[in-house]
């Protein structure tokens, strides 16, 4: 699959923009602050249904507007696909996908499939937990729409058991109805989470030992906070846990609290390993998914890097380049280095100057 075309109205700093893009490799140059990432957010918008880069929608509006208007034009399968998003002021937003006006973001994943690989992906490795837990949940939400759903019943479920944990007298019958659902909701997550990280481990144990000429075995392992694989032995956690929970007026375990963990060659990663080697396991991670990607759903996914080339030695990058003959690519970037312009001939450039693209 690939993008062909984009229109952007009222979007972050740019007023009114079409662009037409090359089905493999596409370079957006520009200094910093000048509207490069803002590129390839309304790409990932048109997949995701949110921005990679806030919660705040209002800030994707351009300042002084009431609405911000993104459309993408892809093909899949060789079929036509229309997405567009009209964001408003007062927060309400309109997505349709080919003309259809779409119910809930679930609907919308599996459309345009992307895998954003920015400098925040690279410290993946050494970041806090919810990093970790935010990268899964994003891939798994691509591949799988019910994830998505089970995950936003689970997260809604959760702020409901927080904010009655805070009362001050508690009906332990009201408690067994949101535990009940928390368990419910909690085990899909894990198990779904479990399978993924399965998944990916292998893929990108293979891609790893490829950039390190097999010197490096990587193993991703998932550690979730309660070991379960049923709805009663989650709903068993949570009981024994209730006490504890009522003290602190939070809910303690569930995959809220999940981690994975990366080893190399046995030893853990985050702990032991260079910034070099954390950066290699970030690359081989990114990889994986698209790997992944193609294996669960039959496409090629769309890769957008930004501003992540200059954070890589010219081997990865050109590693990075080549595995993927055929995907697309959005390269955003101050500079590029000319082997990698020589590798692709026939990639399209965009100049990006204070919201103006030539």
């Amino acid at each position: 699959m690939y993008i062909k075309n984009i229109k952007l109205k009222n979007y972050r700093n740019y007023q009114d923009l079409t662009l037409s893009f090359d089905e493999r490799v596409n370079i957006i140059l520009g200094n910093n602050a000048q509207g490069k990432t803002n590129l390839i957010e309304a790409i990932y918008l048109s997949s995701n249904g949110k921005s990679f880069r806030t919660n705040k929608e209002g800030e994707l509006i351009k300042f002084g507007n009431d609405f911000s208007f993104v459309d993408i034009e892809a093909y899949k399968d060789e079929d036509e696909l229309k997405v567009s998003f009209v964001l408003n002021k007062d927060g309400k937003k309109t997505v349709k996908v080919d003309g259809l006006k779409l119910n809930k973001i679930s609907q919308l994943l599996e459309n345009i499939l992307v895998v954003i690989f920015s400098p925040e992906d690279l410290k993946i490795v050494k970041d806090e937990p919810d990093k970790r837990r935010k990268f899964i949940d994003r891939e798994l939400c691509q591949i799988s729409p019910s994830y998505f759903d089970n995950l936003s019943n689970y997260k809604q479920t959760l702020f409901q058991r927080n904010s009655y944990l805070k009362e001050e007298k508690i009906d332990m019958f009201l408690l067994d109805i949101w535990d009940n659902k928390l368990a419910e909701y909690g085990v899909r997550v894990i198990n779904s989470r479990r399978n993924f990280i399965d998944k990916i481990s292998k893929i990108s144990g293979k891609v790893h030992s490829n950039i390190t000429e097999n010197k490096e075995n990587l193993r991703i392992e998932y550690n979730p906070s309660v070991d379960i694989v049923t709805k009663d032995e989650f709903f068993e956690v949570i009981n024994k846990s209730r006490e504890n929970d009522i003290r602190q007026r939070t809910t303690g375990k569930g995959p809220h609290k999940d981690d994975i963990i990366f080893y190399l060659n046995d030893i853990n990663a985050r702990s032991f390993g260079s910034q070099g080697q954390q950066r290699t396991c970030a690359l081989s991670l990114k990889l994986a998914e698209l790997s992944l990607i193609k294996e669960e759903t039959g496409e090629n996914g769309i890769l957008l890097l930004d501003d992540v080339m200059s954070e890589l030695d010219l081997n990865r990058q050109e590693f990075l380049i080549k595995t993927l003959s055929d995907n697309q690519i959005f390269i955003t970037t101050t500079n590029i280095d000319d082997k990698i312009l020589d590798s692709f001939p026939h990639s399209k450039i965009f100049k990006v100057e204070n919201g103006n693209v030539k």
